[in-house]
């Protein structure tokens, strides 16, 4: 067996309630390693085409890879997969924290849950061993009082609990999955399947633990990161992912009253420097509590707010930088402690931020443009209402009023408001765009267009990295991206740096390194990371090998969304993205529908893809050794 693993995928069938351990050969470790491209591995072999996500037989997902619960910063991210009910494609949602270690203390490597149980129901893995225990007295109940509830019944609060929320149990399509209140599986409504399935929780915990097969190895490369990360100079440390508010505002590109504008008027009270200085006047509490982490991680860029006059708890973390621009400037607020209290109400929820912020926004559009009045609302919904963005997230998370029209999503709302409305509701393939503009970082183009689970940041490093790119010692420079690309560059040039950088994020979401830890953002170099994981495992891969996995992930997402009918005509921006900013130092600035186009096909080439049908090639899969998934190509071959 591969050290690094345990080579136990625990397979659970709620519907009978039983359980049993599959043990992973060493070369499907090796080919398929973890995280999403393991997930698709399952999905193409395992389900039909077109199954309802929330059938009984369509599978969640939860798996870690080789470096999770070992002690490098970064380490430690897992993913949650399942057909996504927002898009009915491929559904993939990492998170950081404690609780894919956990898994591995608990004896395995991932979880693979089927069926549906009679009554609501949590599960309990413990040192090897699957229990299922009664949820009835859980379910309708906020997050806080689940995971108290579930910690006082096993007197245990070392055991780490993933819940759905009461967003999940009423099948909101852009419902999220958290641990401990703080870390999240945000995106493409995975809670809702969760919910579907009537598994309230997976709580985990044991005495597991991963062994290295080389600690000589491991030590120096956990040495090199400690001689080349400090953690006072890190910005990210000090004031979280929000920390680039004033740049993205400086640069025209904070996503604005529903990406109408670029810069919004209140932008530095939105701030991590602002959340990081603010001290509460009289009792001299500091808004910005702690700077909370995820397991092993010294980065600490986590934030933890308290705000005594709203009952605001650190407990539910606090704002990052995907709320605050959700919640805030996208809905045109710019109070940070009804921001932080409206964190709080996603955490008690469990609700995707980005998608929740992005629906209220396009309510607040259509209320302005009269398609929804006070009279079907019952009360106004105009842009900068703080107290109305906080109302709507709990309507949606009840699905009660208006609420239960946005809980579908911005597509299928609009769908059922008419075509004005569809002009303004911004997603690709069902799913909401995050807070990052296009029209000002020209790769998001590409990267939201072509996303397997719908408009998504996390493809790959966002324009303005690709300015540093030099010819001498550079992190990216492994990959070839030796020479600086401008951040509003769109030519072939920014195509080729998208493409070879997506392989490396690509790579960190399936052996579980953080974004913010890896290069280019953070300090850890690819090379390193190499040489960690095959101290960990024992292999002797090289970053060409890892990086073929990459693109065996790519490929795979392709053809499982070809199947389910979401390929390349879905390869397309909202509307507004091809108009022009109305505000900010790029106001008048569009993306060009023809070179967007041509990119495309660009990308599609440079990834080993048909140019016309946006696939990968027969070729391709035979050199990614995924032949056995050549026969999800043919249905768009014998359509022409």
């Amino acid at each position: 067996m591969v050290q690094g693993f345990t080579g136990k995928i625990l397979r659970v069938n709620l519907t009978d309630q039983t359980s049993r351990v599959e043990q992973l050969p060493d070369h499907i470790l090796r080919r398929y390693m973890g995280g999403g491209l393991l997930g698709a591995y399952f999905l193409l072999k395992e389900t039909p085409a077109n199954i309802d996500p929330y059938a009984p037989e369509s599978p969640l997902m939860f798996l870690t890879s080789a470096m999770n619960g070992t002690p490098l910063s970064g380490a430690n991210r897992y993913s949650a997969v399942a057909k996504s009910p927002l898009t009915g494609g491929f559904g993939e949602a990492e998170a950081g924290g404690y609780w894919g270690p956990s898994l591995k203390n608990a004896g395995f490597d991932g979880i693979v849950i089927t069926g549906q149980s009679d009554t609501p129901v949590y599960l309990l893995l413990y040192d090897g061993v699957c229990e299922f225990r009664d949820a009835s007295h859980l379910w309708g109940k906020l997050a806080h009082d689940v995971q108290d509830t579930i910690e006082a019944e096993l007197e245990d609060k070392r055991v780490v609990t993933l819940q759905t929320g009461i967003a999940g149990e009423n099948r909101v399509r852009f419902a999220a999955i958290t641990h401990n209140m703080k870390h999240w599986h945000g995106r493409c409504g995975l809670g809702a399947v969760m919910g579907a399935k009537l598994l309230k929780a997976v709580v985990v915990g044991g005495k597991h633990r991963p062994e290295p097969a080389d600690p000589q190895a491991q030590k120096e490369v956990m040495k090199w990161f400690k001689d080349h990360y400090d953690r006072k100079e890190d910005m990210m440390h000090l004031y979280g992912t929000a920390r680039g508010v004033p740049a993205l505002q400086a640069d025209g590109i904070l996503p604005t009253r529903n990406f109408r504008d670029g810069a919004f008027d209140d932008f530095e009270k939105i701030s991590g420097q602002t959340m990081a200085d603010t001290v509460h006047p009289g009792d001299e509490v500091p808004l910005l509590t702690k700077r909370g982490t995820c397991y092993a991680c010294a980065v600490a860029c986590k934030r933890e707010v308290t705000v005594p006059e709203l009952d605001v708890d650190p407990r539910f973390g606090g704002p990052e930088y995907e709320t605050l621009a959700a919640t805030g400037s996208l809905c045109g607020v710019g109070d940070l402690k009804k921001i932080s209290l409206a964190n709080q109400l996603l955490s008690q929820y469990v609700l995707d931020s980005i998608s929740t912020g992005a629906v209220i926004a396009f309510a607040m559009e259509a209320y302005e443009k009269g398609i929804l009045t006070k009279e079907k609302v019952g009360f106004e919904l105009e842009y900068g209402n703080a107290d109305v963005m906080l109302q709507l997230i709990e309507l949606i998370g009840k699905r009660e009023g208006i609420g239960n029209l946005l809980a579908d999503g911005v597509a299928r709302a609009a769908q059922k408001l008419g075509p004005e409305a569809e002009a303004f509701a911004l997603h690709v393939r069902g799913q909401e765009l995050p807070m990052h503009e296009p029209r000002g970082k020209k790769s998001l183009a590409i990267a939201y267009a072509t996303s397997p689970t719908g408009a998504d940041h996390m493809e790959a490093p966002h324009d303005p990295l690709y300015e540093s790119f030099y010819a001498g010692k550079h992190p990216m420079g492994a990959l070839g991206l030796i020479e600086p690309v401008d951040m509003h560059d769109f030519s072939s040039k920014k195509v080729r740096a998208f493409t070879y950088a997506q392989k490396l994020w690509s790579l960190y979401n399936i052996v579980g390194m953080c974004d913010f830890v890896g290069a280019p953002i953070g300090k850890l170099e690819p090379e390193p990371l190499v040489r960690y994981i095959n101290s960990i495992t024992g292999w002797d891969m090289s970053l060409w090998e890892f990086l073929k996995s990459s693109e065996r992930s790519s490929a795979l997402f392709r053809l499982y969304n070809h199947r389910e009918g979401l390929a390349t005509e879905h390869d397309q921006l909202p509307e507004r993205l091809f108009q022009p900013l109305e505000k900010g130092t790029l106001e008048g600035t569009s993306i060009d529908r023809d070179r967007f186009q041509e990119a495309l096909c660009e990308y599609y080439e440079m990834m080993g893809w048909d140019r016309d049908t946006g696939l990968p090639t027969p070729s391709t899969l035979a050199e990614l050794d995924i032949e056995w998934a050549s026969e999800h190509l043919e249905p768009v071959r014998e359509a022409g």
